[in-house]
């Protein structure tokens, strides 16, 4: 028996509380278009974007630095640049420069743009991201990781080569998005035409704005950043609390939505939960539920979104339901900000997120369980207002959300350091216990970075880069431990090996996880065949050395495993023993040993 949630509304006390339990009746970076059936051009126009295009001009014409704020799919990433280009800002000759956390936002965004532009990707509109430039001299709009812009920092100081940065998703706050905001403040100091666009999804505009405001005194008109917020389409949304917290939420989460199944109007259900376990358990147990729907009845369709998804599965979410069918979406948090999926009226929010965390007194990186913020609470409820209007369940009590902070700490503030010092002395900032970061990070993760990077060569007892193993690591495109990982591979008679396993390490899904069913089972029992009691990098090597013999798609079918995922580790092996050549660092094998 489903057990039976109870939910109250602010100013009321019920909802669903004597309908009868369901089972007493029964026994995967995307750019989404919701007008996606018209020509390019009336897609654009359709965007809530559109009708700011001239204000934005007006304001980079005025101000050095501009914070846009705009919902998901409000059209920011793909708009804002060819509103540029449109206006004259690339006919000298410089690049608009678009950073994104994600490599597959920087890839699928940079696609988009280019069939709205009718260019071939690559020309006037390409990516760069890690270990995959697609660009060429004709390039005007370039999106980018975080990381490729703060390398081209290392070569041109000043980014002269581009006329507009626009820094996406910086509501995510990440480690990079942090250390090149701190920069681009210090590089507008030097280059004062250089125009900032700081986009974000979230209402913590007046922090940004501040921070990139140069004006000292009380005349508004002096400053040099400003704000303009686009509206989105939005309806109202009901909001519902838990009376009593909820054991486990998983099960919570998959009652509600086979409650809202069986009483609710038509329209599509967004549930999140915390990560891919949770999310493929709540997909096997609804697959369960659907699979006993009888026929005359609504037919319900579970599907999983997270990011280690295959894209074909991923793509799914988008598909349109069929007749008589409502899609039940179980999705991790990627489902917040970075993608917009249609159709959807009901959310149910767990009230729990997976988050980045570095431990300074034992220097391990773990995902922990925490509850989410009211920002990201309130970016989930969102999601359920923009077709119709939509309820939101949320599996937390009025009280606890009340209780939540107001926004997730940044990860400057919870992440080890070592990696962001490395690049920042590469830049010729020494002292960086003074650099102006947006977020202060905790001393002790300061000194826990310049410690490991001491210990590992990299800066000497002053605290300065070494040469060559200090310049040398921050070459490469590595953090730090894994670059001196290679750079000693060759000397251990194990750089073959290890080239295979950092390459493997690059790559996003190499294991194809099924949604749920039969299907998971078989995949999990595929990929046993390359587990070894020596964990987990030993079993990377195990699939890419069985790949090497098996290059066929059929095998990878087989086994379960990604071939496009194990296709771009080989051309990121290739590159890395290019880089061993260059650096003169032996490629050896264990095996030329025993």
């Amino acid at each position: 028996m489903t057990s039976k949630l109870k939910f109250i509304a602010p100013g009321d006390s019920t909802w669903l509380e004597d309908k009868p339990d369901i089972d007493a009746h029964t026994t995967t970076q995307f750019v989404y278009n919701a007008h996606h059936s018209l020509a390019l051009d009336l897609q654009r126009q359709r965007l809530p974007i559109y009708k700011n295009r001239s204000h934005i001009i007006y304001l980079l014409e005025k101000y050095q630095s501009l914070v846009l704020v705009g919902e998901t799919g409000c059209g920011k990433s793909t708009q804002v640049p060819q509103y540029l280009i449109e206006a004259g800002w690339g006919a000298d000759g410089k690049i608009i420069g678009i950073t994104e956390p994600r490599r597959v936002a920087a890839t699928s965004l940079a696609n988009r743009v280019a069939d709205e532009r009718g260019c071939i990707l690559g020309t006037e509109v390409g990516y760069s991201i890690r270990f995959d430039d697609c660009t060429d001299t004709s390039t005007k709009i370039k999106y980018m990781t975080e990381g490729i812009l703060l390398r081209e920092m290392m070569g041109d100081p000043l980014l002269t080569k581009y006329s507009i940065i626009i820094l996406d998703e910086v509501h995510e706050r990440t480690l990079l998005t942090d250390i090149i905001m701190g920069l681009l403040k210090k590089i507008q100091r030097k280059r004062k035409k250089l125009k900032i666009i700081i986009s974000s999804a979230t209402v913590d505009a007046e922090e940004l704005r501040d921070f990139f405001n140069t004006n000292t005194s009380k005349d508004s008109t002096k400053d040099t950043a400003t704000i303009l917020s686009v509206e989105g389409r939005s309806y109202p949304v009901d909001i519902f609390y838990v009376k009593e917290p909820v054991p486990d939420y998983v099960k919570a989460v998959v009652d509600t939505a086979l409650k809202i199944h069986e009483a609710e109007e038509p329209g599509d259900v967004l549930a999140f939960l915390t990560g891919m376990d949770e999310v493929d358990r709540a997909v096997s147990l609804l697959s369960d539920h659907a699979n006993l729907i009888k026929d005359g009845r609504q037919k319900l369709m579970p599907l999983a979104m997270y990011g280690s998804l295959p894209n074909s599965e991923q793509l799914k979410v988008f598909w349109r339901a069929p007749k008589d069918t409502r899609k039940i979406i179980v999705a991790t948090n990627i489902a917040e900000t970075s993608i917009t999926i249609p159709n959807v009226v009901y959310v149910i929010d767990c009230g729990f997120a997976k988050i980045p965390w570095y431990e300074v007194e034992t220097q391990t990186n773990s995902l922990i369980i925490a509850p989410v913020s009211k920002a990201s609470a309130n970016q989930r409820a969102g999601r359920a207002g923009r077709v119709q209007s939509g309820k939101v369940y949320r599996l937390y009590t009025e009280q606890s959300y009340n209780e939540l902070i107001d926004a997730t700490p940044p990860q400057m503030q919870r992440s080890d350091l070592a990696p962001a010092i490395l690049q920042l002395k590469a830049l010729g900032i020494d002292n960086v216990l003074r650099f102006n970061f947006p977020s202060v990070p905790p001393s002790k993760n300061l000194v826990a970075g310049l410690e490991l990077l001491f210990a590992l060569g990299a800066i000497d007892n002053n605290g300065n880069l070494t040469n060559p193993v200090g310049m040398t690591m921050a070459e490469m495109p590595l953090e730090p431990v894994l670059a001196k990982c290679l750079m000693s591979s060759g000397e251990m008679g194990c750089s073959d090996e290890i080239t295979t396993i950092l390459a493997m390490l690059q790559v996003q899904n190499v294991f194809v996880r099924p949604g749920g069913g039969q299907a998971l089972i078989k995949a999990r029992i595929a990929h046993r065949k390359f587990e070894v009691k020596e964990g987990d990098l030993i079993t990377l090597l195990n699939i890419y050395s069985a790949y090497g013999k098996n290059k066929v798609n059929s095998w990878c079918q087989k086994y379960f495993l990604n071939a496009k995922a194990l296709r771009r580790a080989t051309e990121i092996r290739t590159q890395m023993r290019s880089l061993l050549r260059r650096l003169n660092i032996p490629i050896k094998s264990c095996n030329d040993i025993f």
